[in-house]
């Protein structure tokens, strides 16, 4: 069952509705945080909330007595016998009713406790598809509730793919519609730098990881021209943990299956999971 925690209760999510009046539904204002649970413990909270104060600053909602409460929010969730174990916090911040040009000095705020839906055994074991998405995502750095522009990529392909990847006009590949992106080419891992994509909570373990087993790690945006000769793929995210790339659009990445890096760095994931998971 999913729970929700809203107006001061936690109650079935069938139960829980904003207003239609608010922002969200209104313009689209809201930013969130989707926060993974390990047999009841909650991985890298604090950096997935600091994150989330970060994208409602930057979209102009005052949020700062919303986030001091989530901590204890959280885990008083996660103690309840109805939330699921092995799962997903999902906190939510809307713009609430009012929009003085731009600032929303009064938001909403809810948590879902839910179900998480990883990546089949197929994907994992046979790698994924993304598909081309040609445009810059706007405003990369606030992790918005509005995912439209890396929906309609999607909404128009007739070939299943797993989810959009942003491609500039310049050519330059960023991230995926909720992941962030990395290739391996030329012995280094290519992933695009802060600023140009979202903190990544789980990209900011991976790297940490990576380096400290000795991979070599290039902060730059791979280059669509570089698919042909990458020699894997993979993105990575809360959900996804670390997940296979064979291909973009119509382009094979490597000979087509997931590649030795990408397994590696999902070992190293769950064997050091302890580090990130919530005393």
């Amino acid at each position: 069952m999913s729970i929700c925690y809203f107006n001061g209760k936690f109650a079935p999510v069938s139960e829980c509705a904003i207003p239609v009046t608010d922002m969200s539904i209104q313009r689209g204002v809201g930013a969130f945080e989707s926060i993974r649970v390990y047999e009841g413990r909650p991985f890298a909270m604090m950096p997935h909330l600091e994150r989330l104060a970060g994208s409602a600053a930057g979209a102009g909602i005052e949020a700062s007595d919303i986030i001091s409460k989530l901590p204890e929010l959280i885990k008083e969730g996660l103690k309840r016998e109805d939330t699921p174990k092995d799962g997903l916090a999902k906190p939510y911040i809307t713009g609430g009713d009012i929009n003085n040009k731009g600032h929303f000095p009064e938001p909403r705020f809810f948590i879902i406790f839910d179900e998480v839906h990883k990546p089949t055994i197929e994907e994992q074991r046979d790698g994924i598809a993304l598909e081309p998405n040609r445009q810059n995502r706007p405003f990369p750095l606030i992790k918005s509730t509005n995912y439209l522009f890396g929906l309609i990529p999607l909404s128009k392909s007739t070939s299943g793919n797993f989810e959009s990847l942003y491609i500039t006009p310049e050519g330059e590949i960023t991230e995926a519609m909720s992941s962030n992106f990395y290739i391996c080419i030329d012995g280094k891992i290519v992933t695009a730098p802060v600023g140009k994509v979202l903190k990544g909570v789980t990209r900011d373990i991976i790297l940490t990881l990576a380096k400290e087993a000795n991979f070599k790690i290039e902060e730059r945006c791979p280059l669509e021209s570089e698919l042909a000769r990458a020699d894997e793929a993979f993105i990575t995210g809360s959900v996804k943990e670390v997940l296979p790339v064979v291909r973009v659009g119509e382009q094979k990445i490597g000979n087509g299956k997931p590649g030795p890096v990408a397994q590696h760095l999902q070992k190293l994931f769950i064997s050091n999971m302890e580090r990130w998971l919530d005393k």
